[in-house]
């Protein structure tokens, strides 16, 4: 017997530490999350199998599943060609960014699921209104549904989960550039 799609949400996670608090959250509001690690960004293999060993013990603790991109950073670098020496939240940021939530997008599509969310929000340092608009902008018949997880001390409950876990911490977003300039 197939499961209902009807109340599930796929969220694109870009680590264990920002997706702990999400998918509780999306738990809350009824809905049944799918984590999608997907993650091209970061600079180097074994920076993503860190992450990605973090968000599995995420996951594991929450039952939530898990579906994991393969891993291209070649096409990132292909994506931000030209806008290597942009400030962070510039331009490059933004071009990341819809490339994640186009793949998150398609991935729902595949999936049968019909609404998708990120947890890039959580972050301070991250805006939810561009992110908001970027994910409707390439949501391309699935529903983005624009929550903001930093709300009711969002980021600091996803921290609180994420030393509780002892999971792997990075210092950076993830790309190389951000890691030159940090």
């Amino acid at each position: 017997m197939e499961q209902s799609t009807e109340n599930k949400i796929l969220i694109h996670a870009c680590c264990g530490i920002c997706s702990g608090y999400p998918i509780s959250f999306l738990k809350e509001l009824g809905y049944t999350p799918v984590v999608y690690f997907c993650n091209n960004n970061l600079d180097t293999r074994e920076e993503y199998e860190k992450r990605l060993e973090a968000e599995k013990i995420v996951c594991m603790y929450h039952w939530v599943d898990l579906v994991i991109e393969e891993y291209c950073h070649e096409d990132y670098l292909s994506a931000v060609q030209g806008l290597e020496g942009e400030p962070e939240r510039g331009k490059r940021c933004d071009v990341c960014i819809r490339q994640r939530l186009l793949m998150t997008a398609k991935k729902a599509k595949e999936l049968g699921i019909k609404k998708f969310t990120t947890s890039l929000v959580i972050s301070p340092h991250k805006n939810f209104e561009k992110i908001s608009k970027i994910g409707a902008d390439v949501a391309d018949g699935i529903e983005f549904v624009p929550i903001d997880f930093k709300k009711k001390d969002g980021f600091l409950k996803t921290n609180k989960l994420s030393k509780e876990l002892g999971i792997y911490r990075q210092n950076y977003c993830g790309c190389e550039f951000a890691k030159q300039r940090g």
